[in-house]
């Protein structure tokens, strides 16, 4: 692992999708100096979904709320972004997503029209897109071969997950935020439909494998059925690493239901649920990611 001058903030990398990621990224803006978010486009469901086949973009759903999660606090316009339509033909559609979609039409490029909502929302830190191209998820299961991410979701005994083309890229920046950084926080999120979605992109894996920053996996909370469905920590430990992705340390909370099996490797099982127990609250999280890079 990387060492860091003494006083400076760290760079960290969040990597995975969803509200997973935006939790991590309200977390980690709160002690690093440097954040960059690399968030998975292979939505298939809803107004992301919608726009894909309408627009021939990338899933811009997770895009939208993690670049929500670096705005400032109390952001009017990050409120705008999140308000969902009710009526009429744009019924389902988040705004953020609209506009989302028409900066990425203007500037001709789906990095720079995800930098250009950034500098509307002022964000904390920059979002990248795990691929800048359209990828279609495909698992192999128990039961048979499932394609989207939404057939993926609503599947259960899930063995290996692809993306559809396999040589699918990710921006230059994506691999270079991930070498030159301090820590790479990947998680929490659906395992296969969030955080895998990103790491199946070749070379974000490849870097992953050879970053000297620290790496930590936060798991979640609780199972998600029926995508793992049974599932304890160490069964998304060997999830993850059938995929490839290598980590330095496991991060969960099994006081919230997550039973912690037989894991190969460093954990640290800590308080970090919010006051529901569904989800992980920003500043346990941050407090527990802050003291791993101490």
């Amino acid at each position: 692992m990387t060492g860091r001058r003494a006083g400076r903030r760290p760079d960290v990398v969040a990597v995975g999708g969803g509200h997973g990621c935006a939790a991590t990224l309200r977390a980690v803006r709160r002690y690093a100096g440097e954040v960059t978010a690399v968030v998975s486009v292979a939505d298939d469901g809803g107004s992301s979904g919608r726009l894909r086949e309408l627009l021939d973009v990338v899933a811009l759903g997770d895009l939208r709320k993690c670049l929500v999660a670096l705005a400032e606090p109390g952001s009017l316009v990050a409120r705008a972004f999140e308000h969902r339509f009710e009526e009429g033909e744009l019924a389902g559609h988040a705004l953020g997503n609209l506009v989302l979609a028409g900066l990425v039409a203007a500037t001709g490029d789906t990095s720079s029209g995800v930098a250009a909502a950034a500098e509307i929302l002022h964000t904390a830190g920059r979002v990248l897109p795990a691929t800048t191209e359209p990828v279609v998820l495909k698992a192999e299961a128990e039961g048979g071969e499932v394609a989207g991410q939404v057939a993926v979701s609503r599947t259960g005994r899930l063995r290996h997950l692809s993306i559809v083309p396999e040589d699918a890229a990710p921006p230059a920046e994506v691999v270079a935020a991930l070498g030159r950084c301090d820590q790479v926080v990947i998680g929490p999120g659906s395992l296969y439909t969030s955080v895998l979605a990103a790491v199946a992109v070749r070379d974000i894996a490849a870097a992953l494998r050879t970053t000297r920053a620290q790496r930590v996996y936060v798991c979640n909370l609780h199972p998600q059925d029926p995508e793992t469905e049974g599932y304890d920590v160490a069964a998304h430990v060997s999830a993850l690493r059938r995929h490839g992705v290598e980590f330095d340390v496991v991060v969960c909370d099994t006081s919230s239901g997550m039973d912690l099996g037989q894991v190969d490797g460093a954990v640290l099982d800590a308080d970090l649920a919010g006051r529901n127990g569904l989800v992980h609250e920003p500043s346990k999280l941050a407090g527990v990611l802050s003291d791993l890079l101490a």
